[in-house]
């Protein structure tokens, strides 16, 4: 529960929540922290940051303070490679990436949790690769003093399946490239495909182990993906152009 009293009567009261203070092109960031419990020499400085009433909880035994709160949610969403600190600020706690990979989201689930009131969690994309120490999401608990069953439901469903955010770490694969085209395989034209599927392989981590050229010829085309194949690799892309049967080789 909250309540509301004159900035004269809180000298020994602790306060509820952060108070911020700014001031235009020097600072901006807490006054007081969330906590600090007022005392005679802050009395001036609260009532120029307009502070004339501040408010202190008493929580019943059902109800959870937004900070409080967002450290469980925190908890529940954070799966395998996202790490959290646990020093949430006005509700809210940011999610980030604790190794470079592919960020999955559990999309269902982030639904059904956002649908629990007066709690939130956004996300980046699902599928997205992220770097170490990139945000991929942030929880927040709303209201400053909420009900504790709707923070142990939402923390319910993001822990149902395991979490609703994860990275995983990339396969390290070695990559065959083979290129198909009569025009590229015989000189015609210069091939543009292997340069930039090397450079997409390699900045996922991975490495190109073999590449060849093969003509418009499926025989000899599946002959080169067995020797591909043979020489080790566990990924294999294939480039060319579109043939219509009624041209020539």
């Amino acid at each position: 529960m909250l309540r509301k009293i004159a900035v004269t009567e809180a000298v020994g009261s602790a306060l509820a929540h952060d108070i911020t203070e700014i001031r235009p092109g020097e600072f901006k960031g807490p006054a007081f922290r969330r906590g600090h419990r007022v005392c005679e020499a802050d009395l001036c400085r609260l009532q120029r940051l307009g502070k004339n009433h501040l408010y202190v909880i008493d929580l019943e035994e059902d109800e959870i303070h937004e900070d409080e709160a967002a450290v469980i949610l925190a908890a529940a969403l954070a799966g395998e490679g996202v790490v959290w600190e646990d020093n949430p600020r006005e509700g809210k706690i940011n999610l980030v990436a604790g190794k470079d990979g592919l960020l999955t989201v559990n999309v269902s689930a982030l639904a059904a949790f956002n649908m629990i009131d007066e709690v939130m969690c956004a996300t980046l994309h699902n599928h997205t690769l992220v770097k170490k120490g990139e945000r991929v999401g942030a929880t927040r608990a709303i209201p400053l003093v909420m009900r504790r069953a709707p923070i142990e439901r939402a923390a319910a469903i993001a822990r149902e399946q395991g979490s609703i955010l994860s990275v995983r770490t990339l396969r390290q694969a070695s990559v065959g490239l083979v290129i198909t085209g009569n025009e590229v395989y015989h000189g015609l034209i210069e091939d543009r495909f292997a340069p930039i599927l090397t450079e997409k392989a390699e900045a996922l981590g991975s490495r190109v182990t073999a590449l060849d050229f093969a003509p418009d010829d499926a025989g000899l085309i599946s002959g080169v993906i067995r020797s591909h194949i043979e020489r080790g690799c566990d990924l294999l892309l294939l480039t060319g152009g579109r043939h219509s049967p009624g041209r020539g080789n």
